[in-house]
């Protein structure tokens, strides 16, 4: 594993990330990944945990109201576009890099569970809940942090829904 991060060098994103855990009653200690979370087998495979323990942030659009929701996916699942409409009660789609940055504030493979510049409604996949811990971006495409699956649930105010279907 790649030390944790302090300091004054810590990107604009990632101290959102750590702004918005901690007014939630978190400490989180985000890791540095040389080789980057751009997949969830690279996540794993730096951090030293299966892809099942990865989480993604998965952002998906309204087309009708512009509004975009995130879908913490295990890793080793593939969010199913029509079950996450009818899990959000209206017509999704994929969301573009551009206006994932414009809503969150993250770039693609940095979107964290936490300090979004708009808080996005928000689903996870009971999936993630098999694990005692699992890790998700933190604002940058090379860091991430552990969490319980059920702190996590609880602290980003996520619905628990079956939106996926399994890649194995």
């Amino acid at each position: 594993m790649a030390p944790t991060v302090r300091g004054r060098n810590m990107s604009k994103s990632l101290k959102r990330v750590l702004a918005d855990a901690e007014s939630k009653g978190l400490l989180l200690e985000p890791l540095r990944l040389e080789e980057g979370t751009l997949t969830a087998q690279a996540a794993a495979d730096a951090a030293g945990t299966t892809a099942g323990q990865i989480v993604k942030s998965i952002i998906l659009r309204c087309p009708e109201t512009d509004a975009h929701i995130l879908f913490l996916t295990s890793g080793d699942n593939l969010v199913d576009y029509a079950k996450a409409a009818d899990v959000a009660g209206h017509p999704l789609e994929k969301a573009d890099a551009a206006s994932i940055r414009r809503v969150t504030g993250f770039a693609i493979g940095g979107v964290s569970p936490f300090g979004h510049l708009t808080p996005p409604r928000t689903f996870l996949d009971p999936d993630i809940l098999r694990y005692k811990t699992v890790w998700a971006a933190a604002g940058t495409p090379h860091h991430i942090f552990e969490i319980e699956p059920a702190v996590l649930k609880e602290k980003t105010g996520a619905e628990l829904a079956s939106f996926t279907e399994s890649k194995i």
